[in-house]
Order: structure tokens, then sequence, then C-alpha cells
């Protein structure tokens, strides 16, 4: 059993009969009331983020979720397609409103791992830092480079990020899925 107080960022928990990450949480104690912990958490079923105070007294049962390798096939009209890692006859599907911001840096071919819960797959979960290919972007203006400027480029996956004036198309970049931020270039062209 999980107390309020380890509700903390990608602790996975049920919630009223179905599994719900935590986003954020943040302990608050205001003059003479009991402490609660403000919780943003995303239900893994449904994909809804749902904001909850809880209190102390307050208990709750961990997820018994186990993950599992996948192999992401394609993407067709919405229809997300995976299949198990050695076993291509064994597919499923995820609609994009499940997966959110994960369906943006999504590869054909590409190992990721599922949630596994109650005898089906649930979620899947994208690396934090991915190495992408930059496919198309504009030559960056000589002289711009004092101000710390940003352009936009295409990655392979399709997802358009800002990066530095200096990454040019061919370029390898590593990018922070959960922001959707530049970090480094990892291969110049």
């Amino acid at each position: 059993m999980l107390d309020y107080n380890q509700l903390r960022s990608g602790v996975v928990f049920i919630y009223n009969g179905q599994p719900y990450e935590v986003l954020e949480s943040n302990p608050l104690k205001m003059q003479q009331r009991r402490p609660v912990m403000q919780t943003r958490m995303r239900n893994l079923l449904t994909g809804a983020v749902l904001q909850q105070n809880f209190h102390q007294n307050e208990k709750f049962e961990e997820a018994d979720i186990e993950k599992r390798k996948v192999k992401f096939l394609y993407s067709n009209r919405n229809e997300f397609w995976f299949c198990q890692e050695n076993d291509p006859s064994k597919r499923f599907t995820f609609q994009e409103e499940l997966l959110g911001n994960k369906t943006k840096y999504l590869k054909p071919n590409m190992i990721v791992d599922a949630l596994y819960w109650n005898e089906k797959y649930i979620s899947v979960s994208t690396p934090i830092k991915m190495d992408l290919k930059v496919v198309e972007a504009a030559p960056g203006l000589k002289g711009d480079s004092a101000t710390g400027s940003t352009k936009a480029v295409k990655l392979e996956t399709g997802t358009y990020i800002n990066v530095p004036l200096f990454i040019n198309e061919g370029d390898i970049i590593r990018v922070n899925t959960e922001t959707d931020e530049y970090v480094e270039r990892i291969e110049k062209a």
C-alpha cells in the first residue's frame, strides 16, 4: 500500500479501479489544516489527465503493471499498430488520443516498452532521449548566431522542433521526448 506522500512523479497506482500514473505532485500545508498532496495524474486506460488532492489518511494500492518489449509497426488513420517483439502475428493497436505526445517519436520497427495490466496492453513508453535525423532544415542566416536564435527543423518522424542555427539537414540530434527540446548534436552530416 502507498501512503499519500509516496505519490511522486512516475508512480503508478490504482484509483477508482483504474491505473493512474502520477505526472506531478506537490505537498501543500495551509494554516491550521491537515497537509494534502496535490497531484496531476493520467489515466492509463483512457489517457485523461486529472487533478486531485489526497489527504494524509488515504492509502492506495500500487498497480501491478508489467513492462514488455514490443515493436512499433506503423500508423494508419490515428491508429498505431504494435506487435510482440519476437512474434509479429500477435498484433494490437492504440488510438492516438491514448498515446498522446509519444506518437511524435515513433519510428517503424522501433522497440519500445509497453505497459501490460489485467491481461491487456494499456500504454507504451518511448525513451526519454532519442537520436533522430534532421530531414528538413532551413539554412541559418549569417549574423543571427549572436542572439542564440533557433529555427524549426523537421525530424525523420515528421515532428518539428526548434534547434540552434548551426543544425543542418542530415545531422543526427538528440531530443528530449518529454519536453520536445533539442539536447545536442550527435553526428554532423
